[in-house]
């Protein structure tokens, strides 16, 4: 039976194919304040501001491709039971062969109505005042936006409790409730870590790559294949 891999993947690991990451040194995202286009209250403000700033980036992701790191992740599916849980709202793990992802952020390719979080369809094209849902309502981008509840935590953290192996990449283990995530590993479960910018407070010395997404996850699979 092969071993269970689960990873936590975060904005990192997208960075290296050109998505702007979530949160410049400043503060801002692409220019704007985050509760300006990442909040309810936001969207309720200025929600063509919102449509707009989230179409650019749906936009953007047909303009990138997944790294090496991503196609790695999707290798190690021959050796490895292996399940992402990301918080990114990229689809570059799907694009690199991934099988088996759980979204906690939301998806940039996906829209829901503004009244429930469970009717999510899937949207490529740009989202406009005026798209409504098969009922007449209203469509959002399908993003778990400051404030709002996580609803694929509970699926997460139920993966998380059957980790062999666990796996953090690209993410600053600062965001909450995803950071939280590995408490809930069991006691046998070895972890690595793959990040350039964090400091070394999780695991034991060679089990952390202090690399980028792509270099950490060539070491790691010459590792975890030995």
């Amino acid at each position: 039976m092969k071993k269970k891999l689960v990873v936590l993947s975060g904005a990192g690991i997208s960075a290296e194919s050109g998505v702007k990451t979530f949160r410049d040194s400043n503060g801002l995202w692409e220019n704007h304040r985050i509760e300006d286009v990442a909040s309810p209250e936001g969207f309720e403000r200025n929600p063509e501001m919102v449509l707009d700033f989230y179409n650019a980036r749906r936009k953007q992701l047909n303009e990138v491709e997944p790294n090496e790191a991503h196609l790695i992740l999707a290798e190690l599916e021959d050796y490895f039971d292996v399940k992402i849980i990301t918080q990114n709202v990229d689809d570059l793990h799907e694009r690199a062969g991934s099988s088996n992802i759980i979204h906690l952020h939301g998806e940039l390719k996906k829209a829901r109505s503004i009244n429930s979080d469970s009717k999510i369809i899937s949207w490529e094209k740009d989202l406009n005042l005026g798209d409504f849902n098969s009922e007449g309502v209203q469509l959002r981008p399908h993003i778990v936006w400051f404030g709002e509840m996580v609803p694929e935590m509970d699926q997460a953290v139920k993966v998380a409790e059957t980790a062999d192996i666990f796996l953090v990449i690209g993410t600053s283990m600062q965001v909450y409730p995803a950071a939280s995530l590995i408490q809930y590993i069991p006691d046998h479960c070895e972890v690595f870590v793959i990040d350039p910018q964090l400091d070394n407070n999780f695991v034991k010395a060679e089990n952390f790559f202090k690399t980028s997404a792509t270099e950490g996850m060539r070491k790691l699979k010459d590792r975890l294949l030995k």
